[in-house]
């Protein structure tokens, strides 16, 4: 009885900034687009994100990658990746017989921590190529003699930006 009163305060506390929104007016002046302006941010920080995105990106890939590996490593053990339907209760996902063997919890443990780790390491090493390339370029122009004319193509997310020329012509000091 105590659960039933909680789970129906818990969903009247949970309902009531819903009971209280407002409905839209009607607007005559059209909504204006607002986009995310990243020029002003340092470096550190987009590089912060990017490692973000790939490491968060990547982790049901590395998952899934695990987690066959695992069952490949499971089914040579157990009988040698014999192909009979008793025999592949330990084959991987889409080769598993109707009954097959799951994963104990500290396999699927290590197939998690495994997957984690194999996705923090392609997102550094993907930080380590990007700043690399960063310094390589920075170096590059450096080394340039004073007066020199480069050419620079532009980016396609800044085609979509602005509207300039295919190329742009910077002189260095």
């Amino acid at each position: 009885m105590k659960k039933i009163i909680f789970s129906a305060v818990l969903f009247i506390f949970l309902l009531t900034p819903v009971f209280k929104a407002q409905a839209q007016g009607l607007s005559t002046t059209e909504p204006t687009e607002i986009t995310f302006d990243s020029t002003g941010l340092p470096g550190w920080v987009k590089d912060v994100r990017r490692w973000e995105i790939i490491a968060f990106g990547t982790f049901p890939f590395s998952l899934f990658a695990v987690t066959f590996i695992t069952d490949m490593f499971r089914w040579n053990d157990a009988n040698g990746m014999d192909f009979s339907s008793t025999g592949r209760r330990y084959a991987p996902w889409p080769l598993k017989s109707a009954g097959g063997v799951d994963m104990s919890n500290d396999e699927f443990q290590r197939s998690i921590l495994l997957a984690a780790g194999l996705s923090l390491t392609l997102a550094f090493v993907d930080l380590i190529i990007t700043i690399t390339k960063r310094n390589n370029e920075l170096r590059r122009l450096e080394s340039a003699p004073s007066g020199s004319v480069t050419i620079e193509r532009s980016r396609p997310e800044d085609d979509n930006n602005n509207s300039q020329e295919e190329s742009q012509f910077h002189e260095s000091d």
